[in-house]
């Protein structure tokens, strides 16, 4: 029996799984319906029981795993869902690969990059050991390129692999501050058209952002001499930074001292690189699993039912761990270090949509309350049962090694459980908001790659519309116009706050709402900052300083207007959403 009808995705959902999911026949045409996609993924996770229960476990949790799905109520990374039950067998999102400085070693992580696009997945890299554009190169008497020079390389491959004509490759460039290239790396991406293919994050620490508020210079260091190469002051560098973040989008900052003091693994390096949305910082050659519940599914009654929420904690981190004894990996030292860690990231979407069906205000001081204490409930519930498995199948293999270990906490099954991804594709199947993200717009037109149009309003809005006794007829052609109604004074005050869109919420409510998920994740949290058209790059430095204070391990911005072809847009009379892809935070992989 289908547990969830054709009909009940909304066209531009069914849309999606057709171009991204379903099965197809060799001629291209599609063979799968979305509830024979949610039993293949089900059966192919869940056939990892087999080493631990036998076939009776298989079953019981094939189903278990099979309803969460199939009621939109928990999904996992994209990835998941192309791929179980397959020949190709890739189900997890993010990677991080080494790139070491000389040729040979560059030329093999471009290798693995395309290696892991072709199954769908993101790929992280720092650039940071490099040696500087114009430095030595005493094999052949020249001089060296740089990072951004050999970036080019690894952005034109992925233009060229597609990952496989489902997905759009998907990177994050990292440099650290103190590189001698760090100006050539935050300009890198003013020339439109170049390094498409790549988000951008300056990688920072507590001791140059100390040196940012006091205006002192810093040294930069060549990383193949271990000299230093130059001064630089470090509030020009930042400002810098801001500026080039404003006009362009990029480059973002990643706080390397916030991830360090998380890393559960110590011993076995630092964590110097993320996937391409900066929620899964991981060691070189890691991988990691994510899924994410969809909270607008667990209100009822104007409240949240947390026992559901509690179950659907335990049904993910198992389903996460799951699939890591499933998944094949396109390297051996990817599988290596994977199944020796067995990092996992549950997160959430819908937050929006659950906060406007509790009647709560994105923006509130209740909102922010509340995210803190929903992700403590899911870190603590999701902590206990990789405890529990662990208890049954054994602790990650590195456990002894690691931090929880040293600190006699007990063994644990995955270095990490938590993290908060944007869930793009995946909420569009839910019919959800976004991982944490406030609403973009409440009325538009959905375009697809392919040129297909869908007009869409939010539900909930016509839901609320309802329930204050107002009608659609007359209320949605003014919301048209805008694709918001806070500025709709003729609107009930009750009403209208609830539905803040995202250029209504301040940016520091958008900082702190990240921050409030952040002090109870493991891993980290993927959110744009939203910028209106008007900003300046002085609010993108009141952004990138507080997240650092809040102690966030990452922080991107994106003003409104400052790229041709944005992935959302704003027209008179309507408001337009490209799919370029909507579903992915810029490009990402989940």
């Amino acid at each position: 029996m289908s547990y969830q009808s054709e009909s009940q995705f909304r066209p531009i959902a069914r849309r999606v799984l057709e171009e991204r999911y379903l099965r197809r026949d060799p001629d291209g045409r599609v063979v799968e319906t979305p509830d024979e996609l949610f039993r293949r993924v089900a059966r192919g996770v869940a056939a990892a029981e087999a080493r631990y229960g036998g076939t009776e476990a298989v079953s019981r949790q094939t189903e278990v795993f099979y309803k969460a799905m199939a009621s939109l109520q928990f999904l996992p990374n994209s990835p998941t869902l192309m791929n179980a039950d397959l020949p190709i067998g890739q189900l997890a999102a993010c990677f991080v690969i080494p790139v070491p400085d000389d040729m040979s070693g560059i030329m093999e992580a471009v290798k693995s990059m395309a290696l892991i696009h072709q199954t769908g997945g993101g790929t992280g890299f720092s650039f940071s050991r490099l040696r500087p554009r114009g430095d030595q190169v005493r094999s052949t008497g020249r001089v060296a390129s740089g990072p951004v020079g050999f970036m080019r390389i690894f952005d034109t491959t992925t233009e060229v692999v597609k990952q496989g004509g489902r997905r759009r490759g998907a990177n994050m460039g990292i440099l650290n501050v103190d590189h001698p290239d760090v100006l050539d790396f935050i300009r890198a991406k003013a020339e439109q058209g170049i390094l498409t293919n790549f988000n951008l994050s300056v990688a920072v620490t507590d001791a140059f952002m100390e040196k940012v508020e006091r205006g002192e210079d810093y040294p930069l260091i060549n990383p193949r001499t271990g000299k230093e190469w130059g001064r630089l002051n470090a509030r020009k560098v930042f400002d810098e930074i801001c500026r080039y973040a404003r006009d362009t989008g990029d480059p973002g900052l990643v706080f390397l001292d916030a991830i360090e003091r998380a890393n559960p693994t110590p011993e076995l390096g630092r964590l110097e690189a993320t996937n391409p949305c900066g929620e899964q910082p991981l060691l070189p050659f890691e991988s990691c699993n994510l899924g994410s519940i969809n909270l607008a599914k667990l209100v009822k009654n104007r409240d949240l039912d947390w026992a559901e929420l509690d179950r659907l904690v335990r049904l993910g981190v198992s389903f996460l761990d799951d699939c890591i004894d499933q998944s094949h990996y396109p390297l051996a030292q990817i599988t290596a270090i994977t199944r020796a860690n067995r990092k996992i990231g549950l997160g959430i979407m819908g937050l929006a949509d659950m906060f406007i069906e509790l009647g709560i205000a994105y923006d509130s001081p209740e909102a922010l309350e509340l995210a803190e204490k929903i992700m403590t409930r899911i870190q603590d519930q999701a902590v206990r049962q990789s405890e529990i498995l662990a208890a049954e199948r054994g602790p990650f293999p590195n456990f002894y090694f690691s931090r929880y270990h040293q600190e006699g906490r007990p063994p644990r099954r995955n270095a990490t459980v938590t993290t908060i991804a944007p869930t793009g594709t995946i909420s569009l199947i839910a019919g959800a908001s976004s991982g944490i993200e406030p609403l973009f717009a409440l009325a538009y037109r959905r375009r697809t790659l392919e040129g297909e149009e869908f007009d869409e309003v939010h539900p909930l809005f016509l839901q609320k519309l309802a329930e204050f006794g107002l009608s659609k007829e007359e209320w949605l052609p003014r919301l048209r116009e805008t694709g918001r109604v806070r500025h709709i004074l003729e609107l009930p005050e009750g009403l209208r706050r609830l539905f803040p869109t995202t250029f209504e919420v301040s940016v520091e409510y958008q900082v702190k709402m990240q921050a409030a998920f952040q002090r109870h994740v493991e891993n980290a949290v993927s959110k744009t900052i939203n910028l209106a058209p008007e900003a300046t790059a002085d609010d993108v430095a009141e952004a990138y300083l507080l997240a650092w204070r809040l102690g966030l391990k990452g922080i991107t911005v994106y003003r409104y207007g400052s790229r041709p072809g944005q992935v959302l847009s704003i027209a008179p009379e309507r408001v337009e959403v490209s799919q370029e892809f909507t579903e992915e935070c810029r490009q990402c992989s989940v």
